[in-house]
């Protein structure tokens, strides 16, 4: 019998906090998401490091902070677009050397440039897009508009890859794509002795606002926002039901480490509207929680998470504990008896808490928000024992700062809805200067994302 876990990440875009049926939606049906809940351990306060894609899965996969990782903004996607470099090591290339066989199917948003994309960070074999966001049937690049870096015009370009090799499935929708690779994979592990590391970053909710009418029918009195979005999730829903149905069947569930997770808040950006309206998009929703996408209060940062291991963790239970993607790599680690001292590393083992709900090293949390096109920003937030302070905090994509300065205690005001800096001056200055001073030694750091 392998004696260690297989892993896999199945991760959603700009699925929002309050977009799952065991996280209080009231409208949107998950059942199989729900059930990996039920079996494992769902977090109310777990965090992205990053309110938008490319830094926050950085962080996901090297954990580290993404200004540690060169990482700190949204990456373009055209065709020479740098990214992630490969002085960091991820999840994938640290399992490889261990051994195990390892594979992605889904959105990478880490580097379209030879050099970054992900069989040169680990995966022996990969399939999916390597910019941000597609069309999720023809798999052409969606944002593909204005100007690049150097100020060239960009075209539009197809953006599909099978071990780095360019491949057209057009008119298939992407979500099953990406199962069907991931299940093809699948089955093929089962005919080798390796453990296996699986990553499926699916790319939905995340615009365009594409889903096959089955799933939209599941939704006939929606309207058409949260119609299209709840199908979306349903799509993934089934999907990730598939993974699990397989994993059972086979004897592979309970060995199998499952992280279920976003890499941020839900969307407020117009182009979610697909007709041209400058209006925000409301389809997804941040539940009780302050702020979108491209926010540091926790509607942009705080995201489902859900982590099942029934070989060494006791399911069915809630977690209270302030974690961040960036623990999920040390945890892994900590479970494969690896000293964590041999890896620079900016997260933290919540492997006792999973196994014994002991509580989360106390620390500090940070996060700031960098600059991306035309949208500016100079957010920074930090978070220490449930003191949450936001700088120059933003609700949404391009509009200003609400405050300068903006205190919250988390354990009395999840919505962050009362600002208290005037009531609590000493605590203020305090985190201001250390949060401050954590985002001067980020600006020191070199960054590959073409800033």
């Amino acid at each position: 019998m392998q004696d260690k876990p297989n892993i896999i990440i199945l991760s959603t875009d700009d699925l929002g906090y309050g977009d799952l049926g065991c996280l209080g939606s009231e409208y949107i049906k998950t059942p199989n998401i729900d059930s990996l809940g039920s079996q494992g351990i769902i977090f109310n306060n777990w965090y992205s490091n990053s309110p938008v894609c490319s830094p926050s899965r950085a962080s996901l996969l090297t954990g580290k902070y993404p200004g540690n990782t060169g990482v700190r903004s949204i990456l373009r996607g055209h065709r020479t677009s740098p990214g992630l470099p490969t002085t960091n090591l991820t999840i994938a290339s640290i399992l490889k050397n261990m051994g195990y066989d390892t594979y992605m199917a889904g959105k990478w948003h880490l580097g379209v440039s030879e050099e970054n994309r992900p069989h040169n960070h680990g995966f022996d074999h990969w399939f999916g897009h390597l910019a941000g966001c597609i069309d999720y049937y023809s798999h052409i690049w969606y944002y593909a508009s204005g100007r690049n870096e150097n100020n060239q015009r960009l075209n539009p370009v197809h953006d599909l890859w099978d071990n780095n090799v360019e491949v057209w499935k057009n008119g298939e929708y992407f979500t099953e794509l990406i199962t069907k690779k991931s299940m093809e994979y699948l089955h093929s592990s089962i005919q080798k002795s390796n453990p296996f590391f699986l990553y499926i970053p699916y790319n939905a909710p995340h615009y365009p606002m594409h889903a096959p009418q089955k799933y939209v029918d599941r939704y006939p009195d929606l309207p058409w926002d949260k119609q299209i979005m709840a199908a979306m999730i349903s799509a993934v829903d089934d999907s990730v039901g598939e993974i699990i149905t397989f994993l059972k069947k086979n004897n592979l569930f309970e060995n199998t480490i499952i992280m279920f997770t976003s890499d941020n808040g839900p969307s407020r950006e117009t182009r979610n509207w697909l007709d041209g309206t400058l209006d925000p998009y409301y389809g997804g929703t941040s539940g009780q929680l302050k702020g979108h996408k491209f926010s540091l209060f926790d509607g942009g940062i705080k995201v489902p998470n859900i982590i099942s291991f029934p070989n060494k963790i006791s399911g069915n239970w809630v977690s209270n504990e302030s974690c961040i993607a960036m623990d999920f790599l040390p945890t892994i680690l900590d479970f494969l008896n690896v000293d964590l001292n041999l890896y620079k590393l900016d997260g933290i083992s919540i492997k006792s808490h999973l196994e014994n709900k002991t509580p989360v090293l106390n620390r500090s949390i940070y996060w700031e928000q960098d600059s991306f096109m035309s949208s500016p920003s100079n957010q920074t937030a930090i978070l220490k024992n449930n003191w949450k302070l936001v700088l120059n905090g933003r609700l949404v994509e391009f509009e200003n700062p609400i405050a300068e300065i903006y205190l919250s205690n988390l354990t009395d005001d999840v919505s962050e809805s009362n600002n208290l800096k005037d009531e609590y001056p000493e605590i203020v200055t305090d985190l201001k200067n250390e949060a401050l001073n954590w985002r001067k030694e980020i600006e020191n750091v070199p960054r590959f994302d073409g800033r």
